[in-house]
């Protein structure tokens, strides 16, 4: 296949299409189309094509429709994609009309090779900074590879949420989560292999977050999470949520499957002094290292101490499973009762004789000590 740029010559005339493709052979490698229809198909299907070059008046699609489509296409190529109209007797109305419908460029027809590559390069050239500048801008908001967002994108949204709570008397709390012994992960698994194992499981803490808590990265094996308007407590009990929920967690890879835990540092405003928002993520990620460095699979609140919060069934089940079940036990009444109806129920149908009465005691008991 040819390195030279594709242009896509579009005009009902052979004899113009040759005449293009003659001025234009040696610096780009041309494919033609002799409606605006069959030009249509071969954009959307073919992505190497750079630019466009078509005549108005053409059957079944005619320039002003193929421009029209292009620029209202879901494709950003399309609808970025330098469009030139090859120009003939058409009234100045009418060019008006295709500028307004977003044409890049005008050819007039007999133009010469020196004229139509001139600005077929400089169009080129202007799209291949404008794609440059969308890539570099696209990066500071997500990496490209795990499609989480960057840490420069965190800390903007960090900024703004502390600039709104400041003025209307909010909270904003922000979570670094570290994976314990990731370099142990690498040597094991290679970097790709734990940077995508890390991925994996920093998209399903996503999948349960709010909408308007933001997470990514913050360094490798390590995420960020910005609570907007989430008090320290209530953060706190997130965190803890966070840790049991990866550490009740198996994760296959080659050879066995992988126990992992992590460390969490939770810093918040206006709990903390932090006064900016990279302050509060460096306060974040001081406290995840050093949770670690006290055994890791802990939270480190600054001292701040978890809102209360009921435990389900499930992650009651997981937690034991998980070979957890201190982290069971003070919520175990609660979960009694959550059960009773059940079991209740199974006594009756299957006509056993459980002593349900006593059970009920003892958990209030327990509930009451």
């Amino acid at each position: 296949m040819s390195d030279l740029p594709r242009i896509l010559i579009v005009d009902d005339s052979r004899v113009v299409r040759v005449s293009l493709t003659r001025h234009l052979q040696g610096h780009f490698d041309i494919r033609e189309e002799g409606d605006g229809e069959a030009a249509w198909q071969t954009l959307v299907l073919d992505h190497s094509i750079r630019a466009v070059i078509s005549d108005l008046r053409m059957p079944k699609l005619n320039g002003y429709e193929l421009l029209e489509r292009l620029r209202l296409s879901k494709l950003r190529r399309l609808q970025q994609m330098p469009f030139i109209l090859v120009s003939g007797e058409e009234t100045e109305e009418e060019r008006a009309r295709a500028c307004a419908l977003g044409v890049s460029d005008f050819v007039t027809k007999g133009a010469g090779s020196a004229e139509i590559l001139a600005r077929l390069n400089h169009l080129l050239a202007l799209s291949s900074a404008q794609e440059g500048l969308e890539a570099g801008r696209q990066r500071l908001v997500q990496d490209p590879e795990s499609g989480l967002y960057s840490r420069k994108y965190l800390e903007l949204q960090a900024a703004q949420a502390m600039a709104h709570a400041a003025r209307h008397g909010g909270a904003v709390s922000a979570l670094v989560v570290g994976f314990d012994g990731y370099p142990a992960l690498v040597e094991r698994l290679g970097e790709r292999g734990a940077a995508e194992l890390a991925v994996g499981v920093a998209r399903q803490l996503a999948a349960k977050m709010r909408r308007e808590d933001s997470l990514g990265h913050f360094a490798d094996g390590e995420f960020a999470i910005i609570c907007q308007g989430t008090p320290a407590a209530f953060a706190a009990t997130f965190a803890e949520r966070v840790r049991q929920a990866v550490a009740a967690a198996r994760v296959n890879t080659p050879g066995a499957p992988v126990a992992l835990s992590v460390s969490i540092g939770l810093a918040s405003q206006p709990v903390d002094a932090a006064d900016t928002a990279a302050a509060l993520l460096d306060l974040a990620g001081a406290r995840m290292r050093q949770a670690m460095a006290l055994g890791g699979n802990r939270v480190d609140a600054g001292g701040v101490r978890p809102a209360s919060q009921a435990m389900s069934v499930r992650q009651a089940l997981e937690l034991i499973a998980a070979g957890q079940p201190a982290a069971v036990l003070p919520h175990l009444s609660a979960l009694g009762f959550q059960l009773l109806p059940l079991l209740q129920l199974m006594n009756r149908e299957l006509g056993s004789n459980l002593p349900l009465a006593e059970f009920e005691h003892r958990l209030s008991e327990r509930k009451n000590q």
